[in-house]
């Protein structure tokens, strides 16, 4: 997604951080010395760096005391807008579709739960569900 943006949009200053070292290290080279080993919980940019802050179908793979956490540093580094995509349910068989395919997230909510939480860490930005 790095390496689109910067393509659709020439000069712009594109910058992420994945989990995972092998990702990082097999990254398409043009975006290599953009991304860098680091974590949604503790982002390791000042306040304010950023004009738009992208996560997709990442924080739900955190703890939920984490998952707060990535909340709060998304708000904290964005500038302006952010964008998160996390995986929910709206009802009884959504979730058990979601239980029966999820396999990585530690948190996931229904919808409303999803929103409750974004308004109890004071998270302002844009948001969308994944559901199965």
């Amino acid at each position: 997604m790095m390496h689109d943006f910067a393509c659709l949009l020439p000069g712009i200053n594109v910058t992420g951080i994945d989990i995972s070292e092998y990702a990082v290290s097999h990254a398409l080279e043009d975006m290599k010395s953009r991304i860098k080993v680091g974590n949604a919980k503790n982002l390791p940019y000042k306040d304010k760096s950023f004009d738009l802050v992208i996560s997709i179908n990442t924080i739900h793979n955190l703890s939920l005391r984490e998952c707060k956490q990535a909340l709060r540093e998304i708000q904290r580094v964005k500038k302006k807008h952010a964008f998160i995509t996390v995986d929910s349910y709206r009802n009884k068989e959504e979730l058990q579709r979601l239980e029966a395919w999820n396999l990585t997230a530690l948190t996931y909510m229904s919808v409303r739960e999803w929103v409750k939480l974004f308004n109890e860490v004071g998270y302002t930005g844009d948001y969308w569900w994944f559901i199965p």
